[in-house]
């Protein structure tokens, strides 16, 4: 593995996506994360793993300046994107969403919109494309979310016509049709039968190929399977979350270095 696994050692790989310094996040006065350093390697999928209440979904969410859309909430520290900080007074957030996509818990399509719109729906906010560029846009990123084939026959029905399922993949869609860099996914198959979970599963073994995927799941066994990098966090006696452990995911799971993620990882507490 290129990357750093030890906590507090910002890694120096070429590799590098996202290097998180020193990242603190709070809502108004309360800390919900402290201390966080670690890097996260490019064309490949780190897992976010943790009790609940410790911190995973607001760390993702600092990935992409979404956190801060909460009223009272703010952060300390620096995340670097390929060298740059995303927190720079002059980078724009809404720019920023475009390079760092993300998939939430449950699907959530554009209701009044088709299956193709919602594809298009991202391409038609950042700029004008001619309408066979977007139907190129739409088959692309249907194919690569392995939704093509079930749907190409019915572009103009509502997205949420689709199963859970099928509206996960069609989100997914709709977030790589921007063609970003990095995919942040809050648990997104923790509301999907286990048929569909397989599904994206599989899905995300195939996107890590082309993006930079970083994935909450409260599933060690999903952790287990789709990620090739951990980061376990827990909570301090604050309640403020904290990264215990950041590794391959091979060690993390078969020979942690701290007692705490062995114990969480082998069920003994969360």
């Amino acid at each position: 593995m290129t990357a750093d696994p030890t906590p507090g050692a910002p890694s120096t790989t070429p590799d590098t996506k996202l290097e998180i310094r020193d990242l603190d996040a709070y809502y108004d006065a309360f800390c919900a994360i402290r201390g966080v350093t670690m890097s996260v390697r490019a064309r490949a999928v780190t897992a976010i793993i943790g009790p609940s209440g410790c911190g995973k979904s607001t760390f993702l969410r600092t990935l992409n300046r979404m956190h801060e859309l909460t009223p009272g909430a703010r952060v300390e520290g620096s995340i670097l994107l390929d060298g740059a900080d995303i927190y720079d007074p002059a980078v724009d957030p809404v720019r920023l969403r475009r390079f760092v996509g993300m998939v939430f818990q449950r699907p959530n399509p554009f209701p009044t919109m088709s299956i193709y719109e919602n594809v298009v729906a991202g391409i038609r906010l950042v700029g004008r494309a001619s309408r066979s560029e977007l139907d190129e846009i739409a088959e692309r990123s249907l194919t690569r979310a392995a939704l093509w084939n079930e749907v190409k026959d019915k572009l103009r029905e509502p997205g949420t016509s689709l199963s859970g399922g099928q509206q996960q993949r069609l989100c997914i869609a709709r977030a790589i049709a921007v063609d970003p860099e990095v995919v942040l996914m809050d648990e997104p198959a923790s509301a999907l039968d286990p048929v569909a979970t397989l599904r994206i599963e599989e899905l995300i073994a195939e996107l890590r190929a082309n993006y930079t995927i970083v994935i909450v799941t409260h599933n060690m066994q999903q952790a287990g399977r789709v990620s090739d990098e951990t980061a376990f966090f827990t909570m301090n006696e604050d309640r403020a979350g904290y990264l215990v452990e950041f590794g391959p995911t091979r060690e993390i799971f078969t020979n942690p270095r701290e007692r705490l993620t062995e114990d969480y990882v082998s069920g003994r507490f969360g």
